[in-house]
């Protein structure tokens, strides 16, 4: 009897030890399961937030006018850089820079040039660009109606020395002293020696809607951190001094001034190659500025293609 009963207990104890270790074991089971789930929870979580930063747009900055800005209400169009016809399209806007520069020129609904801009104006390169003897990238300037007058000069906006072209769309009618030797030809001597400009921009005005001859100029540009702004009308800058009694014994021709080292008027100082003529290269190495003028003494000896009594402007 005392036997039975032992192995009974004995039986009791047996089962329920085996009982308390399946729900140990499934405790466990369920706490692993669970642990897996929010692991995998996490992770995808993670991976939805990783996947809505990889598809965020990138934001970039924008110019504060972008070119479809600036050229609003125009027709962009190209014009070849020698092109002489002296037609304009109205509305339009065309590149006048030289190569790769970016020079923006306007017109208005009559075909006139009104406004002129560039972020940077950059030199010409005499050593890396195809100009000519006479310091030009082309050998003459479009016809634009009126400049066939003996008083008026194919005038650039943008000079070929400041990396202009010379189609119409650069090229006013303007006052002969004015473009030589008045504020136009002073103008474009302090960029050339400033290294270039920046913030360009030239405004053109016309006394009436049908002629192509302005009547007055106004050039806003940025030399050396300093802004510059010049105004002046389209008229001999003599004549209007002599008017106010500002003429003393002429104009000076600040733009032909020498700096080098040739001092006595020796040819042979200059005309390196001894052929009896001095290029645009030759007269800058001997420390000339241009442009040579009909009244310098070296002018003689260079060679003034179009005639207009100036060289290498």
């Amino acid at each position: 009897m005392k036997k039975k009963i032992y192995y009974l207990i004995l039986l009791l104890s047996i089962i329920f030890i085996v009982g308390c270790t399946n729900v140990e074991d499934a405790s466990l089971l369920n706490d692993k399961t669970n642990s897996q789930e929010v692991t995998t929870v996490e992770t995808k979580q993670n991976n939805e937030e990783e996947t809505t930063v990889a598809d965020e747009p990138v934001v970039k900055e924008t110019p504060t006018q972008s070119s479809t800005e600036q050229f609003s209400g125009y027709k962009l169009i190209e014009v070849e850089g020698g092109d002489l016809s002296g037609h304009r399209e109205p509305n339009v806007v065309v590149d006048i820079g030289y190569g790769n520069r970016q020079y923006w020129a306007f017109t208005n609904e009559y075909g006139q040039l009104v406004r002129v801009i560039a972020d940077e104006i950059i030199l010409q390169d005499d050593n890396n660009e195809p100009v000519t003897s006479s310091g030009r990238y082309y050998s003459d300037e479009a016809k634009v109606p009126g400049v066939e007058s003996d008083v008026l000069d194919e005038g650039h906006i943008i000079a070929d020395s400041l990396g202009g072209v010379s189609n119409a769309y650069n090229i006013t009618p303007q006052n002969s002293t004015l473009n030589r030797h008045g504020d136009q030809a002073y103008m474009e001597d302090n960029i050339r020696k400033a290294g270039g400009a920046t913030n360009f921009e030239a405004i053109i005005t016309y006394p009436n809607t049908e002629t192509q001859i302005p009547s007055h100029y106004q050039y806003t540009y940025t030399l050396m951190g300093k802004e510059i702004v010049d105004k002046f009308d389209n008229v001999n800058p003599d004549e209007i001094n002599a008017s106010l009694g500002l003429t003393g014994n002429g104009p000076t021709d600040s733009t032909s001034s020498k700096t080098g080292s040739s001092t006595n008027h020796d040819i042979s100082n200059v005309d390196t190659n001894g052929n009896g003529q001095v290029t645009i290269k030759e007269a800058k190495a001997a420390g000339f500025s241009m442009p040579i003028t009909r009244d310098h003494w070296l002018y003689p000896y260079m060679d003034d293609r179009d005639n207009d009594g100036m060289v290498g402007e």
